[in-house]
């Protein structure tokens, strides 16, 4: 057996491996905040938050979990045919920022007790530093307007490299995930897949990404048409279609995905590099749509498209698109609350509260 059947083959039982969520604890967490004291489904989808987190943990979720949002970090060769507005070696710059503490990311995650794990999974140049879990599988993907960004294992290997950043996640208490990337000519790349995958023409998915002007626009969604014209992606082989016209990141964060289903851990999405990950891993495995907390609707043209094919409702619109896994992180502050509202709230019983129309209702704050 080869070492790409293998991984083929390691991937196949971990995707067995994941369950759907727990009916039993999501019917407990249904109950009680039934209970409340508010009218039923005043709280809108907080409460169908609440349900899936219970659901996903098998019991309440618990108050003050453990965070951390993963940053998969690589490059794009298809920045050769002039993408993007910033040169690839921002990348690498971008990383070094991460480390020293200067970006979106870091100051979110600081404000929301979130810690930020930097992975170079193909960033080109080297990033050797301090702060930077090095998990590279080559230096950035090749060029796939000309041939594939990579290969096959090379696509099961970033994939892994994800399934094992979730596993070494769980194991040291980490409860909730979120995703991140950075990575010049990204979109371009997550247009590709989207494209690919969801069968949608290119200029409903292809968007401005870091910036362009429509000329260059115009440009990028030639590169993208062409590419897939060239390569032909099979629709039904989202392994393929990631190591055709994919990223390592998005193959990294697809992986995540996956091993965060299988930990049994949600996993807040971010935009929409992110949300183009999580759409080959709902190929790979439908039943880790029921572990995805949908964070935020970016302004790249193609996400409010694929959300509707991914069937998601982001919570949260702010006409963000960073990056980063920026919109991931203050999406977490709506997962914290869902899940103290759960466990925290009064119910009708404890606060001495009628919960009905025709009574009286005296409230005592000590619960008396």
């Amino acid at each position: 057996m080869s070492e790409q059947e293998k991984m083929e083959q390691e991937l196949q039982s971990i995707i067995a491996a994941i369950k759907p969520l727990d009916e039993s604890a999501m019917e407990k967490a249904r109950k009680r905040i039934d209970l409340l004291t508010k009218p039923q489904g005043s709280l809108g989808r907080m409460e169908d938050l609440a349900v899936q987190l219970s659901g996903i943990t098998g019991d309440f979720f618990p108050c003050g979990a453990r965070k951390r949002v993963v940053v998969m970090a690589a490059d794009h060769g298809v920045t050769e045919e002039g993408i993007s507005a910033f040169p690839s070696e921002v990348t690498a710059q971008m990383v070094a920022n991460f480390t020293s503490g200067g970006a979106a990311i870091n100051v979110f995650g600081q404000q929301g007790d979130v810690e930020v794990e930097v992975v170079d999974i193909g960033v080109k140049v080297d990033t050797n530093l301090p702060g930077v879990k090095r998990i590279r599988v080559k230096a950035g993907t090749d060029n796939f307007r000309r041939q594939p960004a990579m290969s096959r294992s090379e696509a099961l290997q970033a994939l892994n490299s994800g399934i094992d950043c979730a596993r070494e996640a769980a194991e040291s208490g980490v409860r909730i995930l979120a995703t991140g990337e950075m990575g010049i000519g990204n979109t371009t790349a997550s247009s590709a897949v989207m494209a690919a995958l969801s069968g949608y023409e290119t200029s409903l998915v292809v968007g401005r990404g870091t910036g362009l002007d429509d000329d260059r626009l115009r440009h990028k969604q030639e590169v993208v048409s062409a590419a897939l014209d060239m390569h032909k992606p099979d629709q039904s082989d989202p392994l393929g279609v990631l190591s055709q016209v994919g990223g390592l990141e998005i193959a990294a964060l697809t992986g995540l995905i996956i091993g965060a289903a299988q930990q049994r851990i949600p996993v807040v999405v971010d935009g929409f590099i992110s949300s183009t990950a999580a759409l080959v891993a709902v190929k790979l495995c439908p039943l880790v749509w029921y572990y995805l907390v949908p964070s935020h609707l970016s302004s790249e043209s193609g996400h409010a498209l694929l959300m509707d094919y991914l069937n998601l409702k982001p919570y949260l619109h702010m006409g963000m698109r960073l990056g980063e896994g920026t919109g991931a992180v203050l999406a977490m502050h709506l997962v914290e609350a869902a899940a103290r509202v759960t466990v925290e709230m009064a119910t009708f019983e404890d606060a001495n509260v009628s919960n009905k129309e025709d009574e009286t209702v005296e409230f005592n704050m000590k619960g008396e």
